[in-house]
């Protein structure tokens, strides 16, 4: 892991852009048209999984025009490495009964699987009136089990990536756009 205290050593971080914040922009003001359809004014809880999807979650709340309250879970697989752990553990969870709401689970990227696998069969047995999945990436080529979002916005190759709220050991979330990392030390 590169040492990040020089904003030179930062920058060598970011590879190349793979998606840019107008295509991002273009795509959650879809996702909004597409969640405000299938719910066609009746409320939801859009729930993010911290700490990836707080960017995403927070424009995607104010593309949606149905009534929405928020929630939030903290559900870790990664930590300090650019490879999953294989481990998920919940380290926060909701605190509404979701049994009275349909439930938008709002996730910054599927990779193995595992983790939104784990936090749908734990969510399922709440009973909400209805679940769904809306994730900012789809990575398909790393899928450990058998999981597909109900929506996902783009469709990456196996790359690590960084920015909109993806992380490396908990720095580039502030990038407005979705990057490949460099793993190269600078």
């Amino acid at each position: 892991m590169r040492n990040l205290c020089e904003k030179e050593q930062y920058e060598a971080g970011i590879k190349r852009v793979l998606i840019t914040k107008e295509e991002i922009d273009a795509a959650i003001v879809r996702a909004g048209k597409m969640i405000d359809g299938l719910y066609d004014g009746r409320p939801i809880l859009l729930v993010s999984i911290l700490k990836g999807a707080f960017v995403f979650m927070a424009d995607l709340c104010r593309a949606v025009s149905v009534p929405c309250e928020i929630g939030f879970m903290c559900a870790k697989s990664y930590y300090q490495g650019t490879v999953s752990s294989g481990v998920v553990k919940i380290t926060m969870d909701l605190e509404q009964d979701i049994s009275q709401f349909h439930v938008v689970i709002v996730e910054d990227i599927i990779d193995t699987g595992r983790t939104l696998n784990d936090i749908i069969n734990m969510l399922k047995v709440r009973n909400p009136l209805s679940l769904h999945v809306v994730a900012l990436l789809d990575k398909p080529s790393r899928r450990l089990v058998d999981f597909k979002a109900d929506l996902a916005l783009f469709t990456i190759p196996d790359h690590f990536v960084i920015g909109y709220g993806l992380d490396c050991a908990e720095y580039y979330r502030n990038l407005p756009y979705i990057a490949e990392y460099s793993e190269e030390e600078a």
